[in-house]
């Protein structure tokens, strides 16, 4: 910022004088994860690769963010980006997701995964499903046949719930395909994980 006198103020002085420009506030912290797995240690538990990036809850500071971050389509192969309410840890085991499960969507373009992406975060951020509290988080995966989006929610056995939340999800994203939802269970149990649901 510059003062009367040409000289230049830092950012801070500014704010003490209150002329920071207004911050829109989101209605929760959410928080991006990264994990690469392309190089994984040897006898590496699954997880140890998660690493948390920055927590943010302003729209300003989502944007910022998106902006400076990789988009999914630049991560290399076996890669993941993860958007999760704050608190929430991107992993079965984290109380919040143990008894849950998560929608699917298969992408082969880049672009289009990017498109998605970045769809779903705003209407994740934006608190565009009725079934908000349903919600923990949202995982691109970079693999090197097909991409994957995933949706991950609270409480598998609400179908009703589940249903809606897919429903909304397909028209946020614009896909027609039917897709799958999944419980964690049966994916830790090494049991199908063929979709218990599909819209």
């Amino acid at each position: 910022m510059v003062s009367e006198g040409g000289m230049v103020e830092p950012i801070e002085a500014a704010a003490e004088k209150g002329e920071t420009k207004p911050r829109h506030m989101l209605e929760r912290k959410w928080t991006f994860w990264f994990d690469n797995q392309s190089k994984p240690k040897q006898g590496a538990a699954w997880g140890t690769s998660l690493r948390k990036l920055y927590t943010f809850d302003t729209v300003e500071e989502f944007w910022c963010l998106y902006d400076q971050i990789f988009r999914p389509s630049k991560l290399p192969a076996n890669a993941d980006f993860h958007l999760f309410k704050a608190g929430i840890e991107p992993k079965w085991e984290d109380p919040e997701c143990a008894n849950g499960g998560k929608w699917t969507v298969i992408s082969s373009r880049k672009a289009n995964l990017d498109a998605m992406w970045l769809e779903t975060l705003m209407a994740l951020i934006g608190e565009q499903f009725e079934e908000n509290d349903e919600i923990c988080g949202v995982v691109a995966s970079v693999r090197q046949r097909q991409d994957k989006l995933a949706l991950w929610t609270k409480t598998a056995s609400n179908e009703a719930a589940q249903m809606g939340i897919g429903r909304k999800w397909k028209e946020i994203i614009d896909v027609t395909d039917k897709i799958p939802y999944s419980f964690h269970d049966d994916s830790r149990s090494q049991k199908s994980s063929r979709g218990r649901y599909n819209v």
